[in-house]
């Protein structure tokens, strides 16, 4: 029986992508499953929707997210994609599902998207569940990914299911889950190239007009040409700075397939990911990327190959010269938003133009060659800052920069001679600021492969879930509010 006083089941459900009509979705039901153990729940969200977490209780959570009563319909999304360069017109949502969409207590529109529900008429012969690891690292890089302030998804809610799955990347069987996750929009470039492939352009306007209409409102007043012109300029600025936040924050996505990318430029959809852990331009987090499409130090080019393909299906009404010019800004949009970051991470708002520049490439040469953790020498960084290295550059992390070679000494020279310049254009008074924002911009907990693997192990063993609560609370304490 659905309880009537649910506050999850009482929000006020906008049917906004269900407006747009069928040829965008099919309805389905979500599965049945035997248990349904409450492993997270993010109470942290609950205000941008205006409720109470302690007027929610777990029962009532379980009825809403991992029993799925009281609410219907349930829509599996339509896509297309390009998949490691090849076209896939056989996608769709195939695990997962449109939950609903809801106002925010900020005004915009955020979706409860599903994965590990069951199967849709796009499982392609799979099981349509979410094995509980998979569902655990997604949390863990949703809420490491907020703290480094990336544009993400979250996940709202995380559900033990009680089956035995076969995974031939997992120690198998292994256990199910099923997820919420809590996102702007689940609408990506793959929904757009669908109805390339079909020849409607007819579909791709409607299909534009509602993304405008509930992603960028702010163009609402636009004529229907500019419009659609600043829309896309809009999207390839927000790619951009996507991007340089996920460069910054030393993270790889792995899996940048054109049904991976959002059209609100939100980072979503967590599977083989990794933070690195030294700066290596080639490290690859997904076993199956043979060719390395994905690696670290690609993510740039494969998002702005993404937004040209994109161009394609937007080309059915919308002008090339607009397209073209909206995809120009891409490069100096990242190059600026990614500069930005790093000087934060390295403790300063703002420094000359060639300072910036230079500082940045001495300190990714010294993270390169050195090969120290790129997490460790943030985070060494953010504890060790004394304004005395002002005076002694050769006190500038003296403890963890240990050379090896000549040219390893040459290159921790030229950094902390940098280093000690830019703190030279600040007076002693404003070295309270840059310890501050060195604090903001630095994590002390990045869930590198080994703490993942570390807290996975008690519950596998033990069915000990403590390891992972503190990680997660550890995750969300680990910088200084701004």
């Amino acid at each position: 029986m659905v309880s009537s006083h649910n506050p999850i089941l009482t929000l006020d459900y906008i049917p906004a992508f269900e407006s747009l009509g069928e040829d965008y979705f099919d309805p389905v039901a979500a599965a049945e499953f035997p248990v349904h153990h409450l492993r997270f729940r993010n109470d942290v969200l609950f205000p941008s929707l205006g409720l109470d977490a302690g007027e929610v209780t777990d029962d009532m959570w379980l009825e809403a997210f991992g029993q799925f009563r009281g609410r219907s319909p349930f829509l599996a999304m339509r896509y297309h994609g390009y998949q490691f360069g090849e076209y896939n017109p056989h996608l769709g949502d195939g695990r997962g599902f449109l939950y609903g969409q809801v106002r925010g207590t900020d005004g915009r529109l955020y979706d409860f998207g599903t994965k590990g529900s069951g199967t849709t008429p796009y499982s392609r012969g799979g099981d349509g569940r979410l094995t509980l690891k998979g569902g655990v690292r997604e949390v863990i890089a949703a809420e490491a990914l907020q703290v480094h302030g990336v544009n993400t998804s979250r996940c709202l809610s995380l559900v033990e299911t009680g089956e035995q799955l076969w995974r031939g990347d997992e120690p198998s069987p292994t256990r199910s889950s099923v997820m919420v996750r809590f996102s702007h929009s689940h609408i990506r470039f793959g929904t757009f190239e669908r109805l390339h492939a079909r020849q409607r352009p007819d579909r791709v306007k409607s299909l534009l007009d509602h993304v405008i209409e509930y992603y960028y409102p702010h163009l609402l007043g636009e004529a229907e040409g500019d419009r659609y012109g600043k829309f896309f300029a809009e999207l390839v600025q927000r790619v951009a700075q996507l991007v340089a936040q996920w460069m910054a924050a030393g993270f790889c996505h792995a899996v940048l397939n054109t049904d991976n990318m959002s059209i609100t430029g939100e980072s979503f959809d967590y599977g083989p990911y990794a933070f690195i852990e030294t700066f290596d331009p080639r490290f690859t987090a997904a076993y199956f990327d043979y060719s390395s499409r994905y690696c670290y130090g690609n993510q740039p080019r494969a998002c702005f190959w993404n937004l040209e393909l994109l161009q394609t299906p937007l080309k059915m009404v919308m002008d090339a010269a607009d397209l073209e010019a909206g995809l120009d800004l891409y490069q100096g949009c990242y190059r600026q938003e990614y500069s930005q970051l790093m000087l934060n991470r390295l403790g300063f708002a703002t420094l000359t133009p060639d300072l910036t520049d230079d500082l940045i490439q001495a300190t990714l040469r010294v993270l390169h060659d050195i090969e120290i953790g790129y997490h460790q020498f943030f985070q060494a960084l953010r504890h060790h800052f004394a304004p005395t290295w002002q005076q002694d550059a050769s006190t500038i992390l003296v403890d963890l920069l240990q050379a090896g070679t000549d040219e390893e000494q040459g290159a921790i020279d030229q950094w902390r001679s940098l280093y000690q310049n830019a703190l030279n254009q600040h007076s002693l008074e404003q070295m309270e600021a840059i310890a501050h924002r060195l604090a903001q911009h630095n994590p002390d907990i990045v869930p590198i492969r080994a703490e993942i693997e570390a807290i996975w192990e008690p519950i596998v063993a033990e069915d000990n879930w403590q390891p992972f609560n503190t990680l997660i609370q550890k995750i969300q304490t680990s910088v200084q509010p701004a």
